[in-house]
C-alpha cells in the first residue's frame, strides 16, 4: 500500500499557507527595515551623526579677553585677573544629587541652602540643556582650588575652568563712572541671545557706568575648542590629535575704552576734596571733555562684581550717605549763590537791568508783610551788579526777581541746559529742576507767588541742579556762550592701539550772551577771588586769575542765631559749593565743587577748586616741557583713605527753629 503525500492531504495545505505567510512577514519586514535604514543614514544622516560625536566630542568655550578701560594718557584702570570658576556638565555628572554635589559641598564649604541651589539648577539644566556646564562656585580661593584639583577623580561632571574676572584697579574712586558686572539673568539671556548675541548661563554683564554702555564694545567674541571626552565628560588625549586643526576657532578680544579724564588730576581732586560726600568735576571748557569727576563716597566695583552677599549689599543700601548714587549727574541740588550768574544774565539781557544799576541793602528786601533776608544781616549798603556779585548780596537779586518775575530767570536757566538732562550717556543722569510760574501753578499749593522768584533768584527755592549742569553753565559763561554736551570717552581702540572710533566735542546750542554783559559777570567773578572782600578772597592763587563764585545752600531754614557749621547736625548742614573757571581772560577749564552738608562754599569748597586748577596748569607745564607718553601700565592706587562720616557727626548743639526766608551766600 502506497502512503499518503503530504501535498495532497488538507494538512498539508495547511502548512504550505503558513509558511507562505511567514515568508511574507519575513519580506515586509526587510522592507520596513530598510526603509528605516535608508531614513536613518541618507535622509537624516547627518543630523544624526552631529548627535553622535556631541555625545563624545565636548566643545570647550574660549573666553574672549574683554577690554581695558584707560585714562586720557593710557593708564590702565580696569583690566581682567586670572582667576578659575567650578562649573557641572549634567550630562557627565553621574550620581550628581547623592554624590558629586555633596562632596563639592564637603570641599567648598557649602551650608545647606546653597548646596539645595546648586541641585536645583542641575537638575533644572539635565532637563533643558545637559550639555551645557553650570557655574556653581565663581572665582575659587587658592586652597579651594587645590582641594578640587586633588579631588578630580571622583568628581565626575565637575570641571575647573580658567574665568578672567574684572579687576578694578581704583578701586572706590571712579566708581560711579566704572560701574561693575554681575551675572547675567534668565530674562536677559532670553532677550540678547534672541537678538543674535551669545551669552550663555554664568556669564557676566556690564552694570552701570562704562561697563553697561560700552558692553558690546569691551565684551568681545568667544571662541571654541573641540575635545573628545569620555562618558565622565573627561578629556581623552590620545583622540584628540583627529580632530585635526579646525577643532580650535580662536577668541577675538573685546575693544579698549579710553577715558578723557586724566587721573593726574583725578588724584589732586580727591586728595584735596574735604567731604565725606559731595562731587568735583573738572571740564574742558572749549570741548565738554570731563577731565576730573569725583563721586563721594562710592563703592568698591571688585566687591559687587560677582556673588556678593545679602549682607553686603544690605549695608550698601542701608548706608545713610547712599554710596551707590553718583553724586555728579544722578543728584540735584539747591545751587544756591552760584546760581545768581543766571539770575545776572536774565537781567541784563531784559534791559531793564544794567551792571551799573544800584539796589541799597539794608541786611534784606521786603515784599508784601514778609522780609527776604540778604546773608550779611547787617547789609551791604548801595550795590551795583558787580558788587552783588562779588559779595554775594542776595537784596540786588530780590530786586531783579521782583521787577522781572520767575520766568525771565526761568528761560534764562534752561537755555544754559538746567531743567534738562546734559546727555553725557555714560551715566544715569536726573533733570534737575528748573521752576517757572507755570511749574508752580501745577505743583505748588495756591500756586506761583512771586516770593518763589525771590527764593529763585538766589538758587534757593524749587531750584535744584547737578554738579555736572552747574559745570557746564560755568563752562559756557567761560567760551562765551555755547554750550557743549559733556563727554567721558574720548576714543575706542582696538587690542592693538589704534583708534576704531573717536568722540568728537558736540555742541549742543549757542547762548544769546551779550559780550558786554558777560565781560561785567566775568569782571565780578574775577573780583569774588582777587579782590578783598570776595568770598573766595582767601583761596586766590598767585600766578592763575580765577573766575569763580562761592555758594552755600541752605538744608533746613534758619532760625533766629545763626549757628557755626560744627555746631549743627550733619544732615542739617548747608551744602557748600564753588563753581569756577581759569585763566578767566582765556578760560580753558572749569571746576565745580559740592561739598554735601560740608559748611560754607568759601572755606570748605573753594579750596579744593583752586587746588584742581592749580593742578591741571602745573600738570600743562610739565607736559609741555616732557611730552607725556602713552603709559599702557596699570594704575596703581595711593590715595589715602576718604573721610568718614562718624568723624564729622559730632554736635555742639541743636539747629534752631526754622523761618521761612533765609539767605545764601
Amino acid at each position: 500500500m502506497t502512503p499518503p503525500t503530504i501535498g495532497n492531504t488538507t494538512a498539508g495545505r495547511d502548512l504550505k499557507r503558513h509558511f507562505l505567510l511567514l515568508g511574507l512577514l519575513l519580506v515586509g519586514g526587510l522592507v520596513v527595515l530598510a526603509m528605516q535604514l535608508y531614513r536613518l543614514q541618507i535622509i537624516r544622516g547627518e543630523e544624526y551623526s552631529a548627535k553622535s560625536v556631541a555625545n563624545f566630542v565636548k566643545e570647550v568655550r574660549l573666553r574672549a579677553d574683554r577690554g581695558v578701560i584707560k585714562d586720557a594718557r593710557g593708564t590702565i584702570l580696569v583690566d581682567s585677573r586670572p582667576s578659575f570658576d567650578a562649573f557641572i556638565t549634567p550630562a557627565f555628572c553621574t550620581d550628581c544629587s547623592t554624590h558629586v554635589i555633596p562632596k563639592l559641598a564637603e570641599l567648598l564649604g557649602w551650608d545647606a541652602e546653597t548646596r539645595q541651589k546648586v541641585d536645583d539648577q542641575v537638575r533644572s539644566a539635565r532637563r533643558n540643556a545637559p550639555f551645557q556646564p553650570v557655574p556653581v562656585r565663581i572665582d575659587l580661593a587658592r586652597d579651594e582650588l587645590d582641594r578640587l584639583n586633588a579631588r578630580r577623580d571622583i568628581l565626575d561632571g565637575v570641571e575647573v575652568v580658567p574665568v578672567p574676572h574684572r579687576n578694578y584697579r581704583t578701586e572706590t574712586v571712579l566708581s560711579h563712572v566704572l560701574g561693575y558686572m554681575n551675572e547675567i539673568t534668565q530674562d536677559e539671556l532670553d532677550r540678547l541671545n534672541a537678538d543674535g548675541a551669545k551669552y550663555a548661563l554664568g556669564d557676566y554683564i556690564g552694570r552701570r557706568g562704562l561697563e553697561r554702555y560700552f558692553e558690546s564694545r569691551l565684551r568681545g567674541v568667544d571662541g571654541v575648542r573641540k575635545e573628545v571626552v569620555n562618558a565622565r565628560g573627561q578629556t581623552i588625549e590620545e583622540l584628540n590629535v583627529k580632530l585635526g586643526e579646525h577643532s580650535v576657532v580662536p577668541p577675538q578680544a573685546g575693544s579698549n575704552v579710553v577715558l578723557s579724564i586724566d587721573m593726574r588730576l583725578q588724584e589732586e581732586a580727591e586728595r584735596a576734596f574735604p567731604g565725606v560726600a559731595g562731587a568735583v568735576v573738572a571740564i574742558d571748557v572749549n570741548t565738554g571733555y570731563i577731565r576730573a569727576l569725583v563721586s563721594r563716597p562710592g563703592f568698591d566695583p571688585n566687591l559687587l562684581t560677582g556673588r556678593v552677599t545679602p549682607a553686603q549689599m544690605s549695608a550698601l543700601t542701608k548706608d545713610r550717605l547712599q554710596p551707590m548714587i553718583n553724586r555728579v549727574a544722578a543728584e540735584h541740588y539747591s545751587p544756591g549763590s552760584t546760581f545768581k550768574v543766571v539770575t545776572a544774565l536774565a537781567a541784563y539781557k531784559s534791559g531793564v537791568f544794567r551792571p551799573e544799576t544800584t539796589v541799597n541793602c539794608p541786611g534784606g528786601y521786603k515784599l508784601g508783610a514778609r522780609t527776604w533776608r540778604c546773608h550779611k544781616d547787617a547789609g551791604h549798603g548801595p550795590v551795583n551788579g558787580k558788587q552783588a556779585l562779588q559779595y554775594s548780596c542776595d537784596t540786588w537779586y530780590y530786586k531783579v526777581a521782583d521787577t522781572l518775575g520767575l520766568d525771565a530767570i526761568a528761560d534764562m536757566g534752561k537755555s544754559l541746559g538746567l531743567g534738562s538732562p546734559t546727555g553725557i550717556g555714560v551715566v544715569a543722569e536726573v533733570p534737575g529742576i528748573m521752576p517757572s510760574e507755570s511749574y508752580h501753578d501745577r505743583l505748588s499749593p495756591g500756586g506761583y507767588t512771586k516770593g518763589m522768584a525771590l527764593n529763585s533768584a538766589i538758587g534757593q527755592g524749587d531750584d535744584n541742579v547737578t554738579p555736572l549742569q552747574l559745570a557746564m553753565v560755568y563752562a559756557a559763561l567761560a567760551n562765551g556762550g555755547t554750550l557743549h554736551k559733556p563727554q567721558l570717552v574720548q576714543r575706542i581702540e582696538d587690542l592693538d592701539g589704534r583708534v576704531m572710533e573717536s568722540y568728537e566735542p558736540q555742541v549742543v546750542r549757542k547762548v544769546e550772551m551779550n559780550p558786554s554783559h558777560r565781560k561785567s559777570i566775568v569782571d565780578a567773578l574775577v573780583a569774588v577771588v582777587n579782590e578783598p572782600g570776595g568770598t573766595a578772597y582767601r583761596t586766590r592763587l598767585k600766578d592763575i586769575v580765577v573766575a569763580g563764585k562761592t555758594g552755600t545752600a541752605q538744608v533746613a531754614s534758619l532760625g533766629a542765631v545763626r549757628l557755626k557749621t560744627h555746631q549743627m547736625e550733619f544732615f542739617a548742614r548747608d551744602h557748600a559749593w564753588f563753581a569756577s573757571f581759569a585763566p578767566a581772560e582765556n578760560p580753558e577749564i572749569a571746576v565745580v565743587v559740592l561739598n554735601e552738608h560740608g559748611g560754607h562754599g568759601g572755606s570748605d569748597a573753594a579750596p579744593t577748586g583752586m587746588a584742581v586748577i592749580q593742578k591741571y596748569f602745573d600738570l600743562k607745564k610739565q607736559d609741555a616741557s616732557s611730552p607725556p607718553q602713552r603709559s599702557n601700565q596699570p594704575y596703581v592706587l595711593t590715595l589715602p583713605p576718604a573721610p568718614k562720616l562718624e568723624d564729622v557727626m559730632l554736635t555742639r548743639g541743636a539747629p534752631q527753629a526754622q523761618t521761612p526766608n533765609a539767605a545764601q551766600h
